[in-house]
């Protein structure tokens, strides 16, 4: 999120640089491009010693010295003429341009031009001021204008401050300037997060129209960011709000917004999100669906809060005023219990109105499992070519045809945190897999997540196209039991505890099975670690690690 900083390989440099002031961010703002980048290393290592500083003359210290004797940019190649040849201001630029353009017929006659001037002011001989002529020749190819990259520096500085001391603040306007661009979203939530800065779902309580702040480290997420919501609905609530303090519940809410621009599509898209979620006392399922025969919780609170608006209009136009309206409050409906949504549910319909998962992300039951046995991310299939992969994802977007030789086939997306493949079945791969990826053959037709085994190859009749080939496929949830050698738990001796051993023994006896248990004991300031394996005890890894995280222990990892 830092101007001009943000790409990994600027990141990578800057590390190594350890920039000191503005002009080390100038000079990477102008070397970290095709051409001159292949001085960074140059420069790094000058300007930390590992190197020494060397210049094309002595008399070109006082304007290369800031850049560790290198010609990184346009004005320099310009000086340099000026300075050992006499050049004038105009005439300099005449010859940047013929070096940026490789004319050789005006470079030839530059040389020559550059050569006597050096030759004759300085008494540099012929042979020396060509060097130096080479030199500016070869800069001059790719040197940066200087202003400009200043001028990008220090917007690149104040937004690095700003991210530096501001996080929060300076992660939300980034957020809210990407409101549009749900992988970008995706991403700056996650660096927000890396920065110690939680991310909100929005509340109609505490999110503003756009990323807000609420409290130190936190960001809400912005309303208008809620596909369905609607600009006009989300400005006439957050204004109420404003206007008339914080909703006590979902009947206030109803009572208090303009339900024409309020509508029950805003209201759908708010509950899906989890905007009303402050309010505790109902879970998001009550505002969508109800039992035969009753109404869901939007419409009981819409019916409601139109008969409150009506009834108080009434009042103000009745002959006794608007002093007597409020006398008697209709009773609150009754709302039906109903079971919450499962969690992959749950995040499903947040993601159909956020664009993406924001409470949590539907492998995050399996992080183990993919911790252990998967090879890599989607996003880094394309370097293991010719290579054997294990991956897992979240499978969408199935679908059924036949192919133009009337051959059956299916196409389907997998998604894990960061990227998405779409891999197709054919043939005998169909007879094998067809039935495992259709969502008819499951419970409200939800394909579980998938533990693929594969092999990157090259595309049938092409030379350059690569593909996932896969080899086996099979439910994530399944994975662990089979391939799973047992659990090891690694406890730091500075903050191991008899109650903690305790809770240890109770999920040892709670997940008897036939999986090996080990136990490594580290102490990370000394960089020791002991490890122990149990001949009496064997394990159900997966039920043992639930039952360890029961206790709030995270320490397991399967092996």
């Amino acid at each position: 999120g830092t101007f001009q900083f943000e790409s990994e390989g600027m990141r990578m440099y800057l590390k190594d640089l350890k920039p000191t002031n503005i002009e080390d961010l100038i000079a990477m703002n102008a070397l970290y491009r095709p051409g001159p980048m292949q001085f960074i290393p140059d420069f790094i290592n000058r300007k930390h010693g590992r190197e020494p500083v060397e210049y094309p003359h002595e008399l070109l210290k006082p304007i290369l010295e800031y850049s560790q004797g290198i010609m990184v940019y346009q004005e320099q190649i310009m000086q340099t003429a000026q300075i050992l040849a006499g050049y004038s201001l105009g005439g300099a630029d005449l010859l940047r341009r013929a070096m940026g353009k490789k004319d050789m017929k005006k470079m030839a006659l530059e040389r020559e031009k550059f050569v006597k001037g050096a030759g004759e002011i300085h008494k540099i001989p012929a042979k020396k001021a060509s060097e130096v002529f080479d030199v500016m020749e070869k800069f001059a190819e790719y040197g940066f204008n200087r202003s400009h990259s200043a001028a990008y520096s220090v917007v690149a500085y104040q937004t690095g401050y700003l991210k530096a001391n501001y996080p929060a603040e300076y992660m939300a306007a980034v957020l809210t300037n990407n409101m549009g661009d749900i992988k970008k979203v995706t991403f700056f939530i996650e660096e927000a997060r890396k920065q110690g800065v939680a991310v909100l779902g929005p509340d109609v309580n505490e999110s503003e129209q756009k990323f807000n702040v609420p409290r130190e480290n936190q960001i809400r997420f912005g309303l208008a960011a809620v596909k369905g919501a609607g600009e006009a609905a989300v400005l006439e609530l957050v204004e109420e709000r404003q206007k008339n303090g914080h909703f006590s519940d979902v009947f206030d809410f109803a009572k208090r917004v303009n339900l024409r621009s309020v509508n029950k599509k805003t209201w759908e898209s708010l509950a899906q999100a989890g905007a009303f979620d402050g309010f505790e006392k109902y879970n998001r399922r009550q505002f969508m669906d109800a039992p035969a025969g009753d109404q869901n919780l939007i419409e009981k609170a819409m019916k409601l809060g139109q008969q409150h608006q009506a009834a108080k209009e009434s009042a103000q136009h009745s002959l006794f005023g608007a002093g007597a309206f409020g006398a008697v409050s209709a009773p609150l409906p009754k709302v039906q219990d109903l079971e919450e949504w499962s969690a992959p549910e749950k995040l499903r319909r947040e993601k159909e109105v956020v664009g993406f998962y924001l409470s949590g992300h539907p492998l995050d039951t399996y992080r183990m499992e993919i911790d252990a046995y998967c090879t890599c991310p989607l996003e880094k299939l394309e370097l293991q070519k010719g290579k054997d992969v294990n991956i897992a994802g979240l499978l969408s977007a199935v679908t059924f045809r036949t192919t133009k030789s009337g051959q059956p086939m299916a196409s389907f997306n997998v998604e894990d945190y960061d990227s998405s493949l779409n891999l197709a079945l054919f043939r005998d791969d169909y007879t094998r897999f067809s039935a495992l990826i259709n969502p008819k053959n499951y419970p409200q037709e939800q394909v579980p997540p998938m533990f693929i085994r594969g092999k990157m190859e090259l595309r049938y009749g092409t030379q350059d196209q690569w593909e996932l080939k896969i080899k086996t496929m099979e439910p994530l949830a399944q994975v662990a039991e089979k391939l799973s050698k047992g659990v090891r738990v690694k406890l730091d001796l500075c903050t191991v505890t008899g109650p903690m051993i305790d809770r240890l023994q109770e999920a040892i006896e709670h997940a008897k099975g036939s999986k090996r248990l080990e136990i490594q004991f580290v102490e990370p300031h000394e960089r020791l670690a002991v490890d122990m394996f149990s001949r009496r005890f064997q394990i159900e890894p997966k039920t043992f690690i639930d039952k360890m995280k029961e206790f709030e222990l995270d320490v397991c990892s399967l092996i």
